[in-house]
């Protein structure tokens, strides 16, 4: 892929030399200049340039290709020699089609010249051949039926056969694609806008490594905002176009090496316009998921599942400001971690909450009066049965709760302590026996149980929230019950809800959600809520 002259780069700087590779992916924002540099890489490649486009493929309203290679060029020089060809094809898709039988019917004469004069031989794979195997393949149990001259498809469920032009668009698109892929010329450059249009997520990773094993010779270059389909390409150089200078004919870009962080969530953000939050969980099951993008509606939230990845991806994606323009943050869980610790993620652009765990934040007090007042129900009131019930919920599991924060906290200091370089066996028994001098748990957890019943006796409700991991919590307090949902799972959907719906009350609820993300006395926010 070396051979590829990439277009000019803005500030006069000499286009980057491309790593070694089988394809070149582009991505990069909306209105980056996307299009005019893969037409330009075109422009660049010359004669090996051979493209494919599933969006124009079936359909007769366009301008035909003039390039020297292309499907109609192709086309045209094939009918002009073979008399026996039909002449009448209109779309890129049927012009395949008709050359496919073609070049079967050239295949038959020359083997039956052959065995006429005693030459016989096995019959050759044709690219029809090609095509059948390919569409079995991703389409198990279906089959191509080519013996009367026009091509049927089969279904698995055993129905009548039908023509191309009934298939579904993703059929479409393979039939397309495989097709047109057996059709470019020897050492070609394959360029592919959009490879994942009209192709369902199951069968778009196998039919691309199934074309580009069909043609090992090519070079592929891919123009896609798919994530996981551009991080699913073996060998892949990936190209992010960041802006257009339409004045000078000239693009400011980078050939990106993602580093430490993730490729994928790398590819994802660059092209983004909005600063970034990562956060723990998935997008399909988490609440996390679910609440950040409504609180935070000017960052481009990306779930990384593990506190630990939301951690090093955080810091790595700062670490990378040469390579892209996004400001980038973190939320974890508190997860019973100390304040020492609070800090020190804060100082690193990551947030704690002041709530225990997500679930708190549906507990928080503007929350509660905001939903009661909406659901038609006494602020006052609601708020303190809630209040009442989850004091006396954490009075009971007080002791169990403290064992657990100290339970945590040894965990990790076993964890750093453990990871000493020893000089022999002795020296290590010798610091394990004084690890329980070290850790001291027993202090800590009088410490604790002092701490949370003056939480108790002070009818401290934001710090019970912020101490308190019970994900029960919620349930217990009776709080879906008294505004009149089903459950606490109701209870969540209604504050979703209602964050989606936007309004005066929303606000209320949201810029609530982020003081507790952002405010704690001794530190500094690490997100300016004056801004948002």
């Amino acid at each position: 892929m070396r051979s590829l002259h990439l277009p000019p780069k803005t500030g006069d700087v000499a286009p980057p030399q491309l790593p070694d590779g089988r394809m070149l992916t582009i991505i990069g924002g909306s209105g980056a200049g996307k299009t005019r540099f893969m037409e330009k890489l075109m422009e660049l490649t010359g004669e090996r340039t051979y493209c494919l486009s599933a969006i124009r493929a079936p359909f007769p309203e366009r301008v035909e290709s003039k390039l020297k290679g292309s499907i109609d060029d192709l086309y045209s020089r094939a009918a002009a020699r073979r008399p026996y060809m039909r002449t009448n094809a209109v779309s890129e898709l049927e012009k395949l089609i008709f050359m496919l039988f073609a070049d079967e019917f050239e295949q038959l004469l020359k083997l039956k010249e052959r065995s006429r004069k005693g030459n016989l031989h096995k019959f050759p794979s044709t690219r029809l051949d090609k095509l059948k195997d390919v569409w079995e393949k991703i389409f198990p149990g279906n089959k191509i039926v080519s013996g009367d001259g026009t091509l049927m498809f089969s279904t698995v469920s055993g129905d009548d056969l039908i023509p191309a032009e009934r298939l579904s668009q993703g059929e479409m698109a393979v039939l397309y694609y495989v097709a047109g892929s057996l059709y470019a010329m020897q050492n070609a450059v394959i360029f592919i806008d959009a490879p994942s249009l009209f192709l369902h997520p199951t069968i778009l990773n196998s039919l691309w490594n199934a074309i580009e094993t069909l043609r090992p010779d090519c070079t592929f270059v891919y123009n896609s905002v798919d994530v996981e389909f551009v991080s699913s390409r073996n060998r892949n150089v990936i190209l992010w176009v960041k802006s257009y200078e339409a004045n000078n004919r000239k693009w400011d870009y980078e050939i990106i090496k993602s580093g430490e962080i993730r490729e994928d969530v790398f590819i994802e953000l660059v092209g983004s316009r909005k600063p970034v939050l990562f956060i723990e969980g998935d997008m399909a099951h988490s609440i996390d998921a679910k609440l950040y993008p409504l609180v935070f509606p000017d960052y481009t939230v990306k779930p990384l599942g593990s506190c630990d990845k939301v951690i090093e991806t955080t810091r790595s994606f700062n670490g990378l400001t040469n390579m892209h323009h996004l400001e980038s943050h973190g939320i974890v869980d508190r997860d019973r971690r100390t304040s020492q610790e609070v800090s020190y993620l804060r100082k690193k652009s990551v947030m704690v909450p002041d709530v225990a765990e997500v679930e708190n934040f549906f507990l928080l007090e503007d929350v509660v009066r905001t939903m009661a007042k909406l659901r038609g129900k006494n602020p006052d009131q609601i708020l303190a049965k809630v209040k009442k019930k989850a004091f006396a919920i954490f009075n009971q599991r007080l002791h169990q709760q403290a064992l657990e924060h100290v339970r945590h906290r040894a965990k990790r200091e076993v964890d750093a302590k453990i990871d000493a370089k020893f000089s022999c066996i002795t020296a290590m028994e010798t610091h394990l026996r004084q690890l329980i001098n070290i850790l001291k748990p027993r202090t800590h957890y009088n410490e604790l149980v002092k701490s949370f019943q003056a939480i108790v006796h002070n009818k401290d409700y934001p710090s019970l929230l912020r101490v308190f991991n019970h994900k029960p919590l919620m349930a217990e307090c009776e709080l879906p019950m008294l505004l009149g949902y089903k459950n606490k799972d109701d209870y969540v959907k209604g504050v979703i809800s209602q964050l989606k719906a936007g309004g005066p009350e929303s606000d209320k609820m949201r810029m609530a959600i982020r003081k507790a993300l952002v405010a704690e006395p001794e530190e500094n926010p690490v997100i300016d809520l004056k801004s948002m």
